[in-house]
């Protein structure tokens, strides 16, 4: 599949079955991952692949245990593969996805986000090519912002000054793929030269 073609298909699914995806295939997604563009050269970032299905469930609780709706914008993703903006009853904030990797990148780098959701990006559509399932989560800052979150940034290694950015959801999807939502018009200006 072409590449545009292949960023056309991809979705963000939020109903995975139980089925763990192979270490082989993990690897590539984190390879592509860190070929991500990141400011300066620097790769700063830290990947963590947790492929525990219930230290993932158990993150993804973390994820959900502080999050305030008051603060969203806009009320309703998909009915195919709702989102916890559409169903109040979703405790675990990875939708239970088999494999969850976590994005860390210093805390005061000032492009420390987009370097973040750039290796996102690589990783989302290395796993569409290789026929995973995926979704780019965020509410990561404050997910290991206690007890439980700070053991296991000691125990993976993660330095002080890092901060977890990003979750990227991987598995594979229950019931069928979804399609294609329409895209709005209006979100394209394309200034020429005179």
């Amino acid at each position: 599949m072409e590449l545009l073609e292949l960023m056309k298909y991809r979705r963000s699914i939020r109903k995975y079955t139980d089925r763990q995806i192979p270490k082989e295939d993990l690897q590539k997604i984190i390879e592509a991952g860190a070929y991500a563009p990141n400011a300066g050269g620097g790769q700063r970032s830290i990947i963590v692949a947790v492929r525990n299905k219930r230290l993932a469930e158990q993150i993804g609780i973390l994820n959900l245990s502080k999050f305030d709706r008051s603060t969203l914008i806009g009320g309703y993703v998909s009915k195919e593969q709702p989102s916890v903006i559409d169903d109040k009853n979703i405790k675990n904030g990875f939708y239970g996805a088999p494999c969850v990797c976590i994005i860390f990148t210093p805390k005061n780098f000032l492009y420390a986000v987009p370097d973040a959701f750039c290796c996102a990006e690589n990783m989302v559509l290395e796993a569409t090519e290789l026929g995973i399932a995926s979704c780019i989560t965020a509410r990561a800052e404050e997910t290991f912002d206690n007890d439980f979150g700070s053991e296991l940034l000691s125990k993976w290694g993660i330095p002080e000054n890092f901060i977890a950015r990003a979750f990227v959801l991987l598995g594979y999807c229950e019931g069928e793929y979804p399609q294609s939502k329409p895209r709005r018009d209006g979100r394209v200006v394309i200034v020429d030269e005179d």
